[in-house]
C-alpha cells in the first residue's frame, strides 16, 4: 500500500483528499505544518507527498526545499488556493512532480496521484535495473562495440551451456581472463555454486597443492586439523586457475592426473575423492612455447585446452575504448560523487591512440584515479595521465625499451621489426614492392624478413 503524505493547515482539505485516496486503496498520512512533514519523511517510506504552498507562519516553497533536501527522489505535488505562475515556476524548478490549483476535483486528483505514482514505481525499477548492471559489470565489466568482443562473448554463451567442459583463456594481463570466466560461470547452471579462483603464481609451490587439494590431520608438522582443498570448496561450481603457466611440473602432473580423473586426494589421505568441477584455466604465457622448451607439460595442455578462448590486448581493439572509457567514468564519477558527464573530444583521442600495455585494468585504474583527483564535468587532456600526454616518439622509445627489459634485445628486436614490416604492408595494401619502397629496403631483403617472421604475401 502506497503511502501518500498531505500536508495542509485546513482540516477539510486534508479529510477529503484522505477520502477520496484512501478509497483508491492508499495508506493517507496527514501533518498539519511543514516540521511535523519534514519528520515524517525522514523517518518513513513516503511514496508522494501533496504540500500546500500556504502552511500559515511557514513557506511552502521552503518545506518543498527541505524535503527535497532529505529524500530527492520524493515526488511532491504542489496544491495552493492562491496560485500564481512566479510559484508554480518555482516550485517546479525546484523539483515538484506537479502544480494544482485550488478548488481541485476528486477525478483530477485520482488521475495526477495515478500518474505520480506510475511514474515513481518506474523510476525505482530503473535504478534497481541500473544498479543490478552496475554491480553486474564492476564485477563483470566486458562492455564494447567491437566484433573481437562478440565474438569471445558469443563463445562464453556457447561453452557455458556445457558445464562440463574444461576451458583455456588466453591474453595479456589486464585484458579480462578472470571476468570472462566469471562470464561463464554465471551463465552455466553452476551459477549457484562456488567460484573459486586462484593465482597459481602468487602461492608458493610447496604451498599450492595444499591449496588445491587439502590435506589430513598430521600429514605435516602444522597440519592440526582436517582441511578441504579447494577443488572440494568448488564442489558442483567452478574452479579458476589463473596464471597456470607459471605452474611447476609436479603440480602440473597431479593437475593432470585430477583432469583425467576428476578426483583428488588430499595430502596425507589414502583415498581417492571425486569433485564434480568444471577447470577454466588462464594465462599470458604463449604455452605452445613454454611446452617447446619443456617448462609446461604438452598433455596437460591438451587437456586444459578443449575449449581455447583468446582475447585479444585492448590496442587490437580500439573500438571498445570510448565506450570501457565512458562506462568506468560514469561507474566512478557516481563513487566518489564527481560531476563528470563527458570526456573532452581531445582526450577521447588520446585515450584511443595510447597502447595501453595494461589493458582493461590500466584504462580502469586511470579513469579511478582521474575521479579521485578531478571533479569534473568534462574529462580533459590535462586530467590524463603522463604517459599519455608523451610525444609520439616518446610514447614509441619508452614501450619498445620496456618491451626490450621483459622480452631481451634479440626477441624485442625480432617483434619490433615484424611490427614495422606488418605496418608498412598495412599502408601499401600489401603490395610487398610498395612495402619495401617505404622501408627502403630492396623486396627481395623484404621478402627474405617476412619469411623469416613467418608473414605471407597476401
Amino acid at each position: 500500500m502506497e503511502k501518500i503524505l498531505i500536508i495542509d493547515d485546513e482540516a477539510f482539505i486534508r479529510e477529503n483528499v484522505n477520502r477520496v485516496l484512501r478509497d483508491d486503496g492508499y495508506q493517507v498520512i496527514p501533518a498539519l505544518n511543514g516540521s511535523s512533514a519534514l519528520e515524517l519523511v525522514a523517518s518513513e517510506e513516503i511514496d508522494l507527498a501533496l504540500l500546500d504552498l500556504n502552511l500559515g507562519t511557514e513557506n511552502g516553497i521552503d518545506v518543498l526545499k527541505s524535503m527535497k533536501e532529505i529524500d530527492p527522489d520524493l515526488l511532491v505535488i504542489v496544491i495552493t488556493g492562491y496560485g500564481s505562475v512566479e510559484s508554480a515556476v518555482e516550485s517546479l524548478k525546484l523539483g515538484a512532480f506537479h502544480y494544482m490549483k485550488k478548488p481541485f476535483k476528486a477525478d483530477a486528483l485520482r488521475l495526477i496521484v495515478k500518474l505520480a505514482l506510475q511514474t515513481n514505481s518506474l523510476k525505482r525499477e530503473v535504478r534497481a535495473i541500473r544498479k543490478g548492471e552496475l554491480e553486474f559489470f564492476e564485477k563483470v565489466p566486458m562492455v564494447g562495440v567491437s566484433s573481437a568482443l562478440k565474438e569471445i562473448m558469443h563463445q562464453a554463451r556457447e561453452v557455458a551451456r556445457h558445464s562440463d567442459a574444461t576451458v583455456l583463456i588466453t591474453g595479456e594481463s589486464g585484458t579480462g581472463k578472470e571476468l570472462i570466466s566469471k562470464s561463464i560461470h554465471h551463465l552455466s547452471e553452476r551459477r549457484e555454486a562456488p567460484f573459486i579462483e586462484i593465482n597459481c603464481a602468487s602461492i608458493p609451490v610447496n604451498l599450492l597443492e595444499s591449496e588445491l587439494f587439502g590435506y589430513e590431520k598430521g600429514a605435516f608438522t602444522d597440519a592440526g586439523s582436517r582441511k578441504p582443498g579447494l577443488f572440494e570448496t568448488a564442489n558442483k561450481g567452478t574452479i579458476f586457475l589463473d596464471e597456470v603457466g607459471e605452474m611447476e611440473p609436479a603440480m602440473q602432473a597431479k593437475l593432470l592426473r585430477v583432469l583425467e580423473n576428476r578426483t583428488i586426494r588430499r595430502i596425507g589421505g589414502t583415498k581417492s575423492i571425486e569433485v564434480d568441477v568444471r577447470v577454466i584455466a588462464a594465462t599470458n604465457r604463449n604455452l605452445k612455447e613454454a611446452i617447446q622448451s619443456g617448462a609446461f607439460r604438452e598433455d596437460l595442455y591438451y587437456r586444459l585446452n578443449v575449449f581455447p578462448i583468446h582475447i585479444p590486448a585492448l590496442r587490437e581493439r580500439r573500438e571498445d575504448i570510448p565506450v570501457l572509457a565512458k562506462f568506468f567514468l560514469e561507474i566512478y564519477s557516481r563513487k566518489f560523487s564527481r560531476a563528470f558527464s563527458m570526456i573532452d573530444s581531445r582526450s577521447l583521442d588520446m585515450l584511443i591512440g595510447y597502447r595501453w600495455p595494461g589493458n582493461i585494468r590500466e584504462l580502469k585504474n586511470a579513469i579511478e584515479r582521474i575521479c579521485i583527483m578531478h571533479s569534473g564535468p568534462s574529462l580533459l587532456p590535462e586530467h590524463l595521465p603522463v604517459e599519455m600526454k608523451m610525444s609520439e616518439a616518446e610514447l614509441l622509445r619508452s614501450n619498445k625499451i620496456g618491451t626490450a627489459f621483459e622480452l631481451g634485445l634479440e626477441e624485442a628486436v625480432n617483434l619490433f621489426e615484424k611490427e614495422i614490416i606488418s605496418s608498412a604492408l598495412q599502408q601499401s595494401c600489401g603490395n610487398v614492392l610498395q612495402a619495401a619502397q617505404l622501408l627502403k629496403i630492396p623486396r627481395g631483403t623484404l621478402r627474405y624478413k617476412m619469411l623469416r617472421h613467418s608473414m605471407s604475401e597476401s
